[in-house]
């Protein structure tokens, strides 16, 4: 039994028994026509999922590789680049770009609210020379448990010239972001999140526009080198040896999200959101965010007075074989999260408000046992009707 334990963590997430079933399965040749027909079918159905009709890639990286590839490819070092920064993802941005040589600004916000449009439209209109080349966003700050406004922020940026690239590695497939529509030049997102399957395997979709400058960036580049990408999907292959297993057990994965349909999928987040917040506020906890601001992903829960973040993972994690997540960067300490996102339902959200109670009631912190989960049970009751 100390094999069986549930992550609710933002990432890695768990993993569907067919999928699993697939990684299982003999190696396969990634030089083969029927491989070729297996990039094709998934990267379509990618598409799909990024509702875009431009170019998608599928990198053998974790999602860092991906991010790493929209800064190679579209930035040249010197290029004034903006960064919304509002936790330790918008804070990867900043490193790639610095570790890169882009003439970078930072617009920081405060961790556990959303990234202000406002702030940005302002140095936008002040640009008047268009030197900016780039805005580097995150969609879903698994950090503080924040869902920035992506659309708001994309229409703070106008009819610009700067591209406006997007870290969704933990967003898509949780809430809308309808890349096409929105505008979007670059997206980045991995497999391990709400993609159900483990790290190993990162996306990137380019826009028309992105491609133009990316034919007049010269920052050295090879593995993650999107031109070599481009090239070879023409055949439907990859530059570089792929992660043949992975990207099978990917293509079971988008058949369940497809039959699930997005607009479900968006809904059934945004609940399990709800169910984890109104256990938490039922236990007395304090959320990090406000509502309109919450992740649909992971909940940020504040320090419950003087217990400590850590002990309440460790006595999760080893007592009751629930992995839930502390705090990260200067949040490491002060908050703990639990996340909602890809292969769980609302049984395990149960559990996990019950281990959660179990293991508050262990550190002394003052409720009546049982408040948590009836809340959940409550909602879930009023769903049935």
């Amino acid at each position: 039994m100390q094999e069986k334990q549930l992550l609710m963590i933002p990432g890695p997430t768990n993993v569907p028994n067919k999928v699993l079933h697939t990684l299982g399965a003999p190696a396969v040749g990634h030089r083969t026509p029927e491989f070729s027909q297996v990039i094709k079918e998934v990267t379509e159905r990618l598409q799909a999922i990024y509702q875009t009709k431009h170019d998608l890639f599928i990198l053998t990286s974790s999602g860092t590789g991906a991010m790493e590839a929209a800064v190679a490819n579209f930035v040249n070092p010197g290029d004034k680049v903006i960064v919304m920064e509002n936790g330790n993802f918008g804070e990867r941005w900043v490193k790639l770009n610095m570790r890169y040589g882009a003439d970078l600004e930072v617009i920081s916000g405060v961790w556990g609210e959303q990234a202000s449009p406002q702030a940005l439209r302002e140095r936008i209109e002040k640009d008047v020379q268009q030197e900016i080349k780039a805005v580097f966003v995150t969609h879903n700050e698994t950090s503080t448990g924040v869902t920035n406004d992506i659309k708001a922020l994309r229409e703070a940026l106008g009819d610009h010239p700067a591209l406006f690239i997007v870290d969704a590695i933990s967003g898509m497939a949780v809430s809308p972001l309808p890349v096409d529509e929105w505008q979007l030049d670059v997206v980045v997102s991995g497999s391990q999140k709400a993609f159900m399957i483990p790290p190993g395997l990162a996306f990137i979709s380019v826009s028309p526009k992105a491609w133009a400058v990316s034919e007049q960036v010269t920052t050295p580049r090879f593995y993650f080198d999107l031109q070599a990408a481009r090239k070879s999907y023409v055949k439907f292959t990859t530059p570089y040896t792929p992660s043949t297993s992975l990207i099978l057990a990917l293509r079971e994965s988008l058949k369940m999200i497809e039959e699930e349909g997005l607009e479900n999928i968006y809904r059934r987040h945004d609940f399990y959101k709800t169910l984890v917040r109104t256990a938490a506020k039922a236990l007395g906890l304090e959320l990090l965010t406000s509502e309109a601001a919450a992740s649909s992903g992971v909940t940020a829960i504040k320090k419950p007075d003087n217990l400590d973040p850590q002990q309440i993972t460790k006595i999760m994690r080893e007592k009751h074989r629930v992995i839930i997540a502390g705090g990260q960067n200067k949040l490491k300490g002060q908050i703990f999260r639990i996340g909602h996102l890809g292969y769980i339902d609302v049984n395990d959200i149960i559990v996990t408000i019950a281990a959660l109670e179990r293991t508050l009631k262990e550190l002394s912190w003052e409720f009546q046992l049982g408040q948590g989960v009836a809340a959940v049970q409550e909602l879930l009751l009023k769903g049935e009707k």
